[in-house]
């Protein structure tokens, strides 16, 4: 996508911040006040992201997701509700992620690149990749770490394709259960954290301070995209 990064907030001095820091690094960008503005928004040039407030003086922030991800923009969301409950309906309605507010502007424009990369490789429909030491390769169900085979069961190896693919994306607890166990075990968390604490060990170079596959604590789970995870050779 080429299109401008769309600003919904109803703060003016934060739309101007995000603005500076965006028109800075190069992004074009188009402001909406409110939600009625935002969905306005959404003709040509679309936008290629959208930094979306939740605190919106016309309708709360989480029923324009719904809207944004029918035309397959990703989303970030800015948001001073720190309730961790309210980041997981975020994510679960299809946001790419969020960032607390008050953010640090470096923080917002990596994840912003993250989550461009994770959309071009998704549309170029990546299927091997390597981060750090560890390489997946997600059609040969194979995974090696520093050139050597590493044996996953195959509950672990679902669950780390489920991260793997969506490199830099938080996904929530009851999304990966039901991508893993099913929707009749999405309430059994303590099978995603036994399972994770596996590939800790397995992966990790210190499973004690993973780096890896990282917690959000009270939301979910995040590969780490150092940069962007990279196209493994071929």
């Amino acid at each position: 996508m080429t299109g401008p990064v769309l600003i919904v907030d109803d703060e003016m001095p934060i739309r101007r911040l995000l603005r500076v820091a965006l028109e800075r690094s190069g992004y074009a960008t188009v402001e909406a006040e409110c939600a009625k503005a935002a969905l306005a928004a959404l003709r040509t040039p679309l936008p290629q992201l959208v930094l979306l407030d939740l605190g919106l003086p016309d309708r709360d922030g989480l029923e324009l997701i719904g809207a944004f991800r029918e035309q397959g923009v990703p989303i970030i969301v800015l948001t001073a509700r720190d309730a961790s409950v309210e980041k997981v309906a975020a994510l679960d309605l299809g946001a790419d992620d969020y960032v607390t507010k008050p953010f640090d502007s470096e923080e917002l424009l990596a994840r912003i690149r993250s989550c461009l990369r994770r959309t071009d490789q998704t549309m170029g429909r990546l299927r091997k990749l390597t981060v750090g030491p560890v390489q997946v390769d997600l059609d040969a169900h194979a995974v090696s770490k520093a050139g050597i085979e590493v044996k996953l069961t195959p509950k672990e190896f679902t669950l780390l394709a489920a991260l793997a693919s969506h490199p830099g994306k938080v996904l929530t607890h009851t999304h990966l259960l039901r991508e893993v166990w099913g929707q009749a075990h999405t309430d059994h968390v303590e099978y995603l954290r036994v399972t994770v604490r596996s590939l800790r060990k397995k992966l990790e170079q210190d499973p004690s301070s993973p780096v890896l596959i990282q917690n959000e604590p009270g939301v979910g789970y995040r590969f780490h995209d150092p940069g962007g995870a990279v196209p493994a050779p071929t």
